[in-house]
């Protein structure tokens, strides 16, 4: 049997790693869409909860909406409801990037922009039409 010997060890190239990548708005925003969706799991466990809720009758209902009704509630639905709304948004860009549109520069900073500015303002929208329904903040 022949002698195999490893190849003599040589500097290797090292992966570029963040240090060394300049902070851009969409890998920031690509970080955001990842926390998003963890925290989409949380706020669907808030969902779950109300409906078990709703189901179990009128005093287990009571209590989520007691809860849902202290500022830490609210403070929590309006967290999931940007969640909700960026990472939908997120989602359709990467629906654009997937059909092969918007990979320019300027295209995909736009984009990018337009997903953080489109999901602040539609949970705002949401919220107040949310409030204007119910006939103002209780």
């Amino acid at each position: 049997m022949a002698d195999v010997k490893a190849p003599p060890l040589r500097a290797r190239p090292l992966s570029p790693h963040l240090q060394i990548y300049k902070p851009m708005l969409t890998m920031m925003m690509s970080i955001v869409h990842r926390i998003t969706g963890g925290a989409l799991y949380f706020g669907t466990l808030l969902l779950v909860w109300w409906l078990t809720a709703a189901a179990a009758g009128p005093n287990a209902y009571g209590q989520v909406q007691w809860f849902m009704e202290t500022w830490l509630g609210r403070l929590i639905l309006l967290g999931y409801t940007w969640a909700l709304i960026h990472h939908m948004l997120g989602g359709i860009k990467h629906l654009i990037w997937d059909l092969g549109y918007g990979f320019e520069p300027a295209e995909r900073e736009w984009l990018t922009i337009a997903t953080l500015i489109g999901s602040i303002g539609f949970t705002i929208l949401i919220w107040v039409v949310g409030y204007l329904v119910m006939g103002g903040i209780r």
